[in-house]
């Protein structure tokens, strides 16, 4: 797939050089063309227009005029910036500076005054306008189309043309489709060295992941590299605008959201405080921050910028002398100045001295062409191709056409190419640049649709110089009890499970209120006659405290009423249903309680707080009360979920993605330590009634779901006269209707006529053999109405509602043995013998529900 070949130097050379002057659309052209200048000449070869107007390289023109204009006039910087952009765009392309007054819906008040102070500056557009090349002079100009209408204007009446383009064609190498980014970046440092580094050239966008990759591997590398990363992009002076927006970012800030400036500041903290807010934090580290940030408009730029330099121990003059030029240095570190410093830096390019030594960073939109033996292309993507300005005076046209063949150039430079890509990324085709269409005779969607080879790229460093793998002897001691939470992670994601193990996590604002009313609650069963009106509101004074570096501030009188609430609905439930004394208990532990520390009592009840390792069983936990021999109670500061949500998420055959395991874990403690009872695991969901609290209508069932254990099989279970007497208090219309009619020594004979199935899908029961049993024996019994028929399949229905929502033997027994397996297989990866994968046991984890997303690479196992 050809285009037109470029000239070689050597070619375009010969045809210019008995010229005078050689105008070039583009500098580095120039410089390559001078290079082969082989004779003595008087004044400048060849050269750029704008370079030959103002006799030496040019600082950036919108630049020098926004400052002129904020130096002088009372106008926002953003307008500033607008009016300048729009009357050089327009200059450019109309060839005049007062061209854009034929644009009425771009003049207002900012623009007139721009005009006047541009008008008054010497500029290389003003000498453009107002002069011409020498008409004594023999000019050549090459490839015309590519120069702008102001720049045209500045070329003398005569002058001849000499196309860069010939009628050979330049066969595309092949794109060379890589993995990723970093294999990328990883098979172009590999290929550069300090000896060959200014032959080299690599053309990328400097927006793009490319830029910092390549100029962090050419850094690591000892390797020289120039024409990369701008005043902005030094790390140092993007930390030092951080810092100061920080300062204004309110009382609310959360240091996982400065966590960055923090580590560059070396300031430490913990992982645990990460989702607290900076402004509550009692540390003598951030101090000095909080500080400067409560009387930030009491400094100056140059005052902020001097303690950030002590901290940061480091000075940032070109940053000082920039503030210096913007005339902000000594104002006051306002909100509304930061906004505008942020602006101005993203907008112009601020200069900076360069070493012109090494490889040579080229930005994809801005450059032409690289004078470089060898020229790497990075991603040659979509983000390659120019957006041209929506503006009536451009010519989208000429426009077009001269982004094209600055593409198609760039494409040629050097005499080795190398076109580095990768083919997919995030799962999607990457769409090579839409230049390509024009240039290339043929359809396609993506770069391997296109003349490629892959590449699966192994440095030398890797081949070579990776580390060493040692076997070590190191023991590990197995793990031979899990919690519930433990458990849950670990089906879900393994992965996430042995981050969650070695990475601490931040602390949370609803694990931190759990915790505390689940203290509350333990101090209430303890001392329910020291708890009064006002120690209740002492009560949410602390929980306040505690929660309050975690939430927002506008939101702690809305949490004071909600814990308020949530006391009381504890206080309602404890009283209407007060624990057994627990004498058939050992006496509890004791442990840590933030309430009966502030309080100063003890909380030694047997029935609260009852932690439990059983190594035979594999598990261990916390039970926050044994309200008796047979009922468990655990408190919950999240939404309310039926039971049959709760028995769902607790599957052990099909996981779901939101496994649940505390129910069967806790009842299957409790069997072990009261056998062939039948069982209660109740949550209290203590924020749930919040509302009802507020309104004064509170029923505290509402606020509770228990889940039942029965020491048999469901099939024995559904039997019994205990649930027929269920079905006919509990069931439906017509399933209390038929069951009205006939005894219990009829339905038990119904499990005799033909085998149960035991099943969570009704319609699977009702068209089982049983369920047709069912209807025909009902109806021979009560006679063949309709609603003997619709009230069979409602007694089925609920059958099938119990075990949804119930454990039976059959599922504990199953569930030790999963425990079994999942602690095998735990200390088998733990050892070494296998990884930890990511996908847990229902495939893809759920994310929602990962503490350590970032840890989790994906693409791995």
């Amino acid at each position: 797939m050809p285009f037109p070949r470029a000239k070689s130097l050597c070619q375009l050379y010969e045809e210019v050089q008995p010229y005078d002057r050689v105008i070039t659309p583009d500098g580095p052209l120039a410089s390559a063309l001078n290079r082969h200048l082989d004779r003595p000449h008087l004044g400048p070869f060849a050269i750029p227009p704008r370079r030959l107007a103002v006799g030496r390289r040019q600082e950036s023109e919108d630049r020098l005029a926004f400052l002129g204009m904020i130096a002088n006039e009372d106008i926002s910087w953003k307008r500033c910036a607008y009016a300048v952009g729009n009357i050089l765009q327009c200059w450019e392309h109309q060839g005049s500076h007062d061209a854009i007054f034929e644009y009425d819906a771009y003049v207002d008040d900012a623009t007139e005054r721009a005009v006047d102070r541009i008008s008054a500056l010497e500029t290389p557009s003003m000498k453009l306008t107002n002069e011409t090349i020498s008409p004594d002079l023999d000019v050549a100009v090459v490839e015309p189309e590519m120069l702008t209408q102001l720049e045209r204007s500045y070329l003398p009446a005569e002058y001849d043309t000499v196309d860069l383009f010939t009628d050979t064609e330049f066969a595309l190498p092949p794109f060379r489709i890589h993995d990723s980014p970093t294999a990328i970046v990883e098979a172009v440092v590999d290929s550069v060295s300090d000896a060959n580094a200014d032959n080299v050239g690599i053309v990328l966008d400097q927006e793009s992941e490319y830029s910092p990759l390549i100029e962090s591997a050419l850094e690591a590398a000892d390797i020289p590299f120039f024409g990369g990363p701008g005043f902005t992009d030094r790390s140092d002076h993007r930390l030092f605008l951080h810092f100061l927006r920080t300062a204004h970012r309110g009382t609310d800030t959360r240091v996982s959201e400065i966590r960055s400036l923090l580590t560059a500041l070396d300031c430490g903290v913990d992982d645990c405080d990460a989702d607290k807010r900076l402004h509550e934090l009692d540390d003598e580290e951030l101090s000095w921050l909080i500080d400067f940030c409560h009387d930030v408009q009491e400094h100056t730029f140059l005052d902020a910028l001097s303690a950030f330099e002590r901290r940061f121990d480091d000075t940032l003059d070109a940053f000082r002398a920039e503030l210096e030029t913007l005339a902000i240095a000594d104002e006051p570190v306002t909100e509304e100045r930061v906004d505008e410093l942020s602006f101005y830096l993203q907008t112009y390019e601020v200069p900076v001295e360069r070493e012109n030594e090494g490889v040579l960073l080229a930005d994809a939109k801005s450059a032409s062409y690289v004078g470089r033996e060898v020229v790497f292309y990075l991603g040659l993507d979509d983000r390659w191709t120019h957006s041209a300005p929506r503006r009536p005076w451009v010519d989208q046209d000429a426009q077009f056409t001269r982004n094209l063949k600055s593409f198609q150039l760039l494409l040629q430079s050097g005499s080795q190419q190398h076109y580095l890509v990768q083919d997919a990324t995030g799962g999607s085709p990457v769409t090579p640049c839409l230049y390509f269409e024009e240039l290339l005779e043929a359809e396609y969607d993506r770069f391997s649709d296109l003349p490629s080879t892959k590449h699966q790229f192994e440095s030398a460093a890797k081949a070579g110089d990776r580390f060493e793998n040692e076997s070590v002897d190191v023991s590990y001691d197995p793990i031979e009890t899990i919690s519930k939470s433990s458990l849950n992670t670990y089906v879900n994601s393994p992965r996430d499970y042995y981050f969650s193990r070695i990475v601490d996590a931040p602390e949370k604002a609803h694990l931190t209120e759990g915790t505390l009313l689940h203290d509350f609650a333990e101090f209430y069963v303890n001392h329910p006659d020291a708890v009064d009106e006002e120690t209740l509101t002492k009560i949410v004074d602390l929980l306040l405290d505690e929660v309050r570096p975690l939430i927002r501030s506008v939101d702690e009188r809305t949490r004071r009423t909600e814990y308020r609430a949530s006391l009381e609905t504890i206080v309602s439930y404890l009283d209407a249903n007060q624990p057994t004394d627990g004498a058939f208990l050992t006496p509890s532990s004791g442990g840590d309680n933030a309430i009966a520390a502030h309080f100063g009592r003890d909380v030694d009840a047997p029935v609260t707080e009852r932690q439990f390792t059983d190594k035979e069983l594999g598990i261990n936990g916390m039970i926050d009360l044994v309200e008796s021999p047979t009922a468990l109670l655990d408190y919950k500061s999240g939404s309310e979920k039926s039971a049959a949500s709760i028995v769902k998420h607790g599957a052990i055959n099909e996981p779901t993605d939101e496994p649940d395991f505390q129910a069967l874990l806790y009842l299957t403690y409790w069997r072990s330590q009261t056998p062939s009872e039948q069982l209660s695991f109740t949550f209290f969901y203590v924020t749930e009634l919040v509302d009802d609290v507020i309104a004064g209508d509170v029923a505290l069932d509402d606020a509770l779901t228990t889940v039942t254990y029965s020491p048999e099989s469901l099939t024995k279970h559904v039997q019994r006269e205990e649930f027929f007497e269920y079905l006919r208090e509990e069931g439906a219309q017509k399933c209390q209707k038929i069951l009205s009619k006939i005894d219990y020594q009829t339905y038990a004979a119904l499990f005799d006529a033909a085998p149960f199935v035991e099943t969570t899908d009704s319609d699977e029961l009702i068209e089982s053999e049983f369920g047709q049993t069912m209807i025909e024996r009902l109806e021979a019994e009560i006679g063949p109405y309709n609603y003997v028929t619709t009230g069979s399949k409602q007694v089925m229905r609920k059958i099938a509602d119990r075990q949804k929502g119930a454990f039976f033997e059959s599922d504990l027994d199953a569930f030790e043995s999963f425990v079994d397996e999942r602690l095998t297989e735990l200390n088998r990866r733990r050892a070494g013998d296998e990884p930890f994968p990511i996908e847990g046991l229902a495939g893809e984890p759920n994310y929602r529900r990962v503490d350590n997303r970032d840890l989790l690479l994906e693409g791995e196992r």
